[in-house]
C-alpha cells in the first residue's frame, strides 16, 4: 500500500456544517463484542476507517460473516466461529485486536492472540486485561503470543488495576457469556465503554452502573440479534473545535452528542474557546477571545487528562496546538502516556513558542505565527494535531504518514476541504 501525503494550503478560513464520524473506539469493541451472539447483528454510523477495516478481516479470519451493506452500515452474523490463529499482520496494524479476547474465550473457550499493535505513544499494559480475565476463570500463558483458556467462565468480584478501557471492554464481554453476577470495580466509564455496554443491552445483556465506574453484570444473558447505531465520536468533535478556534472560523458540529462533551467544553474554555448548544448541535462562533484564562489569583494555568469524565488524553496533542493561537501561557500535563509529546519539536520547528519541560508537560507561550513545514505523523492524535497546524499556518506544509490520520479520521480532507481547507491527499482517493 503506498504511503499517504497530505499537502495543506494554510491560510484559509473555514465554515459551514460538518458532522462527526462514529466513534472509532465504540465501533471496534461492538464489532468485537458482535461475535458473541448467533444471530445477525446491523451496526450503523461505523466510520469507515482503517482500523474498522483491519477489525473486520479478522473477525471474518475466525468465520463470521461480515459485509458493508452501505458506506457506514455493517452486518455481522457470527453463526459459528472457530478459534483459528489470529492473523500477526492483521494483530500488529491494530490494538484493537486484543478486543477479541473476551467474545472469542466466550464462545471458543480459548484464543491464541499475537501481539497486538497500534499507535507508539508510550508503553501500553497488557497486564490489566490478563489479571480481569483471570479473575473471571481464565488461564492465560505468554510465549511468543498469548494464550487465554477457559472451558467455563464464572462471574467474579473483578477490581481493575487501573480504569483501562480495553481491559474494561474485554472483561465486560467475558461477564455478558460468564455463569453468574460479576461486579466490575474502578472501571473505565468513557463514553465508548457505555456504548458497548448500551449494545450488549440491546442484545439482551443484563447490566447495572453504565456510566459509573462499577458496573454489574447478570451473566449468561440470553443473546439475540440487534440493529444498532455508534455514537459520534465525541474526540472528533474536540478536533473540530480546536481547528474552528485556530482558523478563526464559524462552524456547526451537527448531530455532536453534547451529553459527553462537558469536560471537553470545560478544557477549551480554559483557552478562551466557548462554544454554543442548540439541540444535539455545537455551534463554535468565529468571535473567540482566544485568550487563556489565568488560574485565580493570576496563576499560571494548567490543561491535564485524566481518567473519564474529565479532559481525554486523546486530546492533549489538539489542545496544544489550539493553545499555539491563543494569547497568554497555559501548562500542558499529559499524564497517561509517555510519548504522546513528542511531536511537540514540528511545532516548534513551524515556529511554536514550546517549552518541553519533560515527557509528560510542556508550557506553551502565545499566540505565535506559524509557518508550513514538513512533518511526519507519529500517531492518530498527534497526526490530526499537526493537520490543524498546518490549516492555520502561512504557506505549504508537507504531513507524510498520513495514513496514520486516516486510522482515526474518516475522509478527513474531503470533509475539511467541503468546509473550505485547501488540503490534496497524494495519491488522490478512488472512489
Amino acid at each position: 500500500m503506498a504511503p499517504i501525503q497530505y499537502i495543506v494550503e494554510g491560510g484559509h478560513r473555514l465554515s459551514g456544517s460538518i458532522e462527526p464520524s462514529g466513534n472509532k473506539n465504540s465501533a471496534l469493541p461492538i464489532i468485537a463484542a458482535a461475535l458473541l451472539t448467533e444471530h445477525p447483528v446491523t451496526l450503523q454510523n461505523v466510520p469507515r476507517i482503517r482500523d474498522t477495516e483491519t477489525l473486520v478481516e479478522l473477525i471474518r479470519s475466525v468465520g463470521a460473516a461480515a459485509e458493508w451493506t452501505a458506506r457506514n452500515t455493517l452486518q455481522i452474523h457470527a453463526k459459528s466461529i472457530r478459534a483459528a490463529d489470529l492473523d500477526p499482520e492483521l494483530c500488529v496494524r491494530i490494538r484493537a485486536s486484543i478486543l477479541l479476547a473476551g467474545p472469542l474465550l466466550a464462545r471458543c473457550g480459548e484464543v491464541m492472540l499475537p501481539p497486538p499493535g497500534g499507535d507508539v505513544i508510550g508503553r501500553r499494559r497488557l497486564d490489566t486485561h490478563v489479571l480481569a480475565l483471570e479473575q473471571l476463570g481464565a488461564k492465560v500463558t505468554a510465549t511468543d503470543r498469548l494464550e487465554f483458556r477457559a472451558p467455563k467462565l464464572a462471574g467474579a468480584d473483578v477490581f481493575l488495576d487501573e480504569p483501562s478501557v480495553t481491559a474494561t471492554e474485554n472483561a465486560l464481554v467475558a461477564a455478558v457469556a460468564a455463569d453468574g453476577v460479576t461486579y466490575l470495580r474502578n472501571a473505565a466509564s468513557e463514553p465508548h465503554v457505555q456504548d458497548l455496554a448500551n449494545f450488549l443491552v440491546a442484545l439482551g445483556a443484563k447490566i447495572e452502573g453504565i456510566g459509573t465506574n462499577t458496573m454489574i453484570i447478570h451473566g449468561q444473558a440470553t443473546l439475540g440479534g440487534a440493529t444498532y447505531s455508534i455514537q459520534p465520536d465525541h474526540i472528533e468533535v474536540g478536533s473540530l473545535i480546536g481547528l474552528a478556534a485556530v482558523t478563526r472560523s464559524p462552524l456547526r458540529i451537527v448531530r455532536a452528542g453534547v451529553e459527553h462533551l462537558r469536560s471537553i467544553r470545560m478544557g477549551f474554555e480554559r483557552l478562551g474557546i466557548v462554544c454554543r448548544v442548540e439541540g444535539d448541535d455545537l455551534i463554535v462562533p468565529s468571535n473567540q477571545t482566544l485568550k487563556i484564562q489565568d488560574d485565580f489569583g493570576g496563576h499560571v494555568p494548567k490543561l491535564e487528562d485524566q481518567p473519564w469524565p474529565a479532559f481525554p488524553a486523546d486530546l492533549m496533542s489538539i489542545a496544544i496546538v489550539t493553545a499555539t493561537q491563543c494569547e497568554g501561557v497555559i501548562l500542558m500535563f499529559e499524564k497517561m502516556f509517555e510519548s504522546r509529546m513528542f511531536f511537540v519539536d514540528k511545532l516548534i520547528a513551524m515556529g511554536a513558542r514550546i517549552v518541553l519541560c519533560d515527557p509528560h508537560r510542556a508550557i506553551i507561550a502565545g499566540p505565535s505565527r506559524l509557518h508550513g513545514a514538513t512533518m511526519t505523523s507519529p500517531d492518530i492524535r498527534a497526526g490530526m494535531a499537526m493537520l490543524l497546524a498546518a490549516v492555520c499556518a502561512e504557506g505549504t506544509s508537507t504531513i507524510n504518514n498520513a495514513d496514520q490520520i486516516e486510522r482515526g479520521y474518516e475522509r478527513i480532507e474531503e470533509r475539511l476541504n467541503a468546509l473550505g481547507a485547501k488540503i490534496k491527499r497524494v495519491p488522490e482517493r478512488k472512489g
